[in-house]
Order: structure tokens, then C-alpha cells, then sequence
């Protein structure tokens, strides 16, 4: 995305209207009010999350003063993307639409969302079993009948604009495999701090993330890349300019088709015979853009699966 669209969003988003009708169940969007109540939910079931406020000239009016957008610091990023293996059988590709010809990359399928809720209810925040949580349980599920897990099948792009050649998007570097001895293990350790805001412009929740190496020093764009799913390294991630803090410009996941993912998603929810309610939104939402940054370790929730009769 270019700077020049960057900011013309900004004012766009200054100058929408605050939706104040509930759009949850037919479109995928949710108002500032439910944004509000789906983040009360994350952070009681999910305590390593906590609200932030923001300075006076960074708030929205039109959320809480002391909860303008929703933090969690140094979650642990323990290896690369290069380095994942993706089971056989566990990926599948959720389409938006009939149109859609990509369509977003899920690697791991075929579990439960009831589990989602009541098993946050029961999670408890001791560090061991926390850690021993496979990544590969950490994200939504489609079952398919196909399960082909060919890495030939095309990622979603959820972002429709075009992001060759634009410094503003996180590119992948060209950078030799080698393998890593126990040392070299230890030195890769990052942490990450990640933040969920509230866009008013296309009305859903908003990722961002800001890495740091083992020293607690920021990573640079391409070492960020290192940790981004190379199905949306080039199409999906844009560095911009947090509404609520103050600069360095920070990695976010572009919003643009998290609308339709979501209402794709309640769709095939409610075809298996269940409901999706909008005080979870923001628990699906870390599970479907977990497939984004599927070796940042933030989901300590229990399995999420997305089945279709």
C-alpha cells in the first residue's frame, strides 16, 4: 500500500461515521460497542491481554477512554517460518466468495470450536503448560474433503491492491538456508508485542506487531518477514502508522477482507448446526490471523475447528 493511500485512509476513517447498528450477523463487521465487548471477553478468558488507553490526541471518542485499543507484550517467537512443517491432511483453503480465486491458507484443520469458549473458561495462565501448546493447535480450522496438503494451493490475498514494487509492504529477503546449531537456536528467540485496534473505516479489529530480538532490540523489516506466513508476506502485511502510539511505524495485518473471512466463517458455522456470537469475535479473529504469524506463540486458547455439513 502506498504512503499516499495510507493517509488517504486516515482521513477517510476521521471522516466515517461511527456505525452504531449492529452489521455482525450479515456482514462480518462489528461496531466500535461490540469491539468493546469482544475485547472485555478476551481479557477475561485470555488474561495475558490487557486494555490500554491512549494520549489525548490519540484517542477515538467513540471508545472508552481506558480502552482504546487491547495489548499483549513479549509473547515468544521461538523459530522462522522457513523452519514450520505443515502436517499432511491439516490444510485447506477458505474461499470469501465465489469470485475469490486465492483464498486464505489455513494449515491446520479439523477440530472443535466449542472448545474455544469453554476451554478459555477453564485456562489458567501457569507458564509450563502454556508453552507446551503445539502452534499447530493455535488457529481456525476448516474440514474439507479434500486433504491434500500440496504447498502448490494459492494463499488468499486479503489485500486487493496491488503490493509489488511498495517499500510500505513487508518484503520477503533473499537470504541462504543453513542450518542452526544450539547456539544459533538460542540467539533466534524473539519476543513480540502485539496490539488489537479498533478500524472505524472498514469496521473490524486491526493486528499490529512490533518484534524484538534476544537483547530486547527492535528487528528490522526483513527479520520481521522471517516470522510472517510467506502465503501473505508480500499481499497482506503493510507497515504503517499506529492510531495510538507514537512512531516507530509498526507491522499490521491490512483489514480489508476481515469482514468477509469472518462472515465466511460464521457461515460455515452455521451450516454445522452452531452460532457464533459476537462477544467471540475477537478469539476467531486471533485464530484466523494466526495463520499470518503462525510462530508467534499468542494463542493460548484451546482448538478452533470450521466445519461445513
Amino acid at each position: 500500500m502506498s504512503s499516499a493511500l495510507q493517509r488517504a485512509l486516515r482521513v477517510a476513517e476521521k471522516f466515517t461515521p461511527v456505525m452504531k447498528e449492529s452489521k455482525f450477523k450479515e456482514t462480518g463487521m462489528i461496531t466500535a460497542d461490540e469491539f468493546v465487548l469482544a475485547g472485555d471477553y478476551l481479557v477475561y478468558h485470555c488474561p495475558t491481554w490487557c486494555w490500554n488507553g491512549a494520549e489525548p490526541s490519540k484517542r477515538k471518542d467513540y471508545l472508552p477512554v481506558d480502552k482504546q485499543f487491547l495489548v499483549t507484550k513479549n509473547v515468544p517467537c521461538y523459530k522462522r517460518c522457513s523452519e514450520m512443517e505443515v502436517v499432511g491432511g491439516k490444510e485447506a483453503i477458505v474461499k470469501v466468495s465465489q469470485d475469490d480465486e486465492e483464498g486464505w491458507v489455513d494449515t491446520h484443520h479439523g477440530l472443535v470450536i466449542e472448545q474455544l469458549v469453554e476451554k478459555a473458561e477453564e485456562m489458567t495462565l501457569e507458564g509450563d503448560k502454556a508453552s507446551e501448546q503445539p502452534v499447530a493447535e493455535g488457529r481456525p480450522q476448516v474440514v474439507e474433503d479434500d486433504d491434500s496438503d500440496s504447498d502448490s494451493e494459492p494463499a488468499m490475498n486479503i489485500d486487493d491492491f496491488d503490493a509489488e514494487d511498495d517499500p510500505a509492504v513487508v518484503s520477503e529477503p533473499a537470504k541462504p538456508k543453513k542450518a542452526a546449531s544450539d547456539d544459533e537456536t538460542f540467539v533466534r528467540t524473539r519476543t513480540y508485542d502485539l496490539n488489537i485496534t479498533y478500524d472505524n473505516y472498514y469496521r473490524t479489529p486491526r493486528l499490529w506487531l512490533f518484534g524484538y530480538n534476544k537483547d530486547k532490540q527492535p528487528l528490522n523489516n526483513a527479520e520481521m518477514c522471517e516470522d510472517i506466513s510467506q502465503d501473505h508476506v508480500n499481499k497482506t502485511v503493510t507497515i504503517e502508522k499506529h492510531p495510538h502510539l507514537p512512531p516507530p511505524d509498526r507491522a499490521c495485518v491490512h483489514p480489508c477482507k476481515h469482514a468477509e473471512v469472518m462472515k465466511k466463517i460464521m457461515t460455515m458455522i452455521e451450516e454445522d448446526g452452531r452460532e457464533l456470537k459476537v462477544e467471540t469475535y475477537l478469539l476467531v479473529f486471533l485464530k484466523f490471523v494466526q495463520a499470518v504469524i503462525p510462530t508467534v506463540e499468542y494463542d493460548f486458547t484451546q482448538q478452533l475447528a470450521i466445519t461445513s455439513a
